[in-house]
């Protein structure tokens, strides 16, 4: 791990994952995948039970249907893939997606959701800075979620699963999403910077080559977020300000 956090000013973009790293929406989206999978499970008498590490190795940082298809396969589970139009009773791949998806927009509806404040911080100063800025995340939910959390406007790009659906854009790890995140902003990836949580973003936007890569900790650990390819980690956005870029900001993993 570098002696010092990137000064973010000096990137000449940054992209930033949603869930986890901008928003608590992570949580969220953990809490309608157990309801679901517990489920499914239950259903379909599927041992080991579901848990919150096979949130992270199996589903965090994927495109939906990507992410119930890996999750069935870690248990030797096949089933159809199905349609994007099944409705959330259908027991395929897409019906299972569609079902977490409509327990996702319930809670977002229902509790709103608002920026993390260091990450708000941190995009705010980014912007006053006149750094670009833009959202690559694999949800189909990205722009309601940034509009739900008042931040839509700091960013002139969002690459979220819509698009990547309509672009044909493999799910992370693969480097098409981050990929295109840069060329829609305009930027080098080897001279910016991506801001990730989970495990499949974090070697996303290494695939992608961006030399610098911020793993953010909110569960995957900062030992798998370095095995994955993070060049630091924090715990917080807040610790990428200039400000606070020091090393006793930093956490070493």
């Amino acid at each position: 791990m570098p002696e010092n956090l990137p000064d973010l000013r000096r990137a000449d973009g940054v992209l930033f994952d949603l869930d986890g790293v901008l928003t608590p929406t992570a949580e969220v989206h953990m809490r309608a995948w157990k309801a679901v999978f517990d489920g499914v499970f239950a259903q379909w008498d599927i041992t080991p039970a579901y848990t919150d590490a096979d949130y992270y190795a199996y589903v965090d940082g994927k495109k939906r249907y990507d992410g119930v298809a890996s999750l069935l396969r870690s248990r030797n589970v096949e089933i159809p893939w199905g349609d994007v139009s099944d409705g959330p009773e259908v027991e395929s791949v897409c019906g299972i997606g569609n079902r977490k998806n409509a327990a996702f927009a319930a809670a977002l509806r229902r509790d709103g959701i608002a920026p993390y404040p260091g990450s708000l911080a941190l995009i705010t100063r980014l912007r006053d800075e006149g750094i670009p800025q833009g959202v690559v995340s694999s949800s189909k939910n990205a722009e309601e979620v940034l509009a739900a959390a008042g931040i839509r406007d700091f960013f002139t790009v969002v690459v979220d699963g819509r698009v990547a659906e309509r672009d044909a854009l493999a799910s992370k790890p693969a480097p098409d999403m981050f990929r295109a995140g840069a060329v829609a902003l305009g930027v080098n990836p080897d001279a910016s910077v991506a801001v990730e949580d989970a495990l499949a973003g974090v070697g996303s936007a290494v695939a992608a080559g961006f030399a610098t890569v911020v793993g953010v900790d909110r569960g995957a650990g900062p030992e798998a977020l370095c095995q994955a390819g993070a060049t630091c980690i924090v715990d917080d956005l807040i610790r990428l300000l200039p400000s606070t870029n020091t090393d006793e900001s930093m956490e070493n993993a």
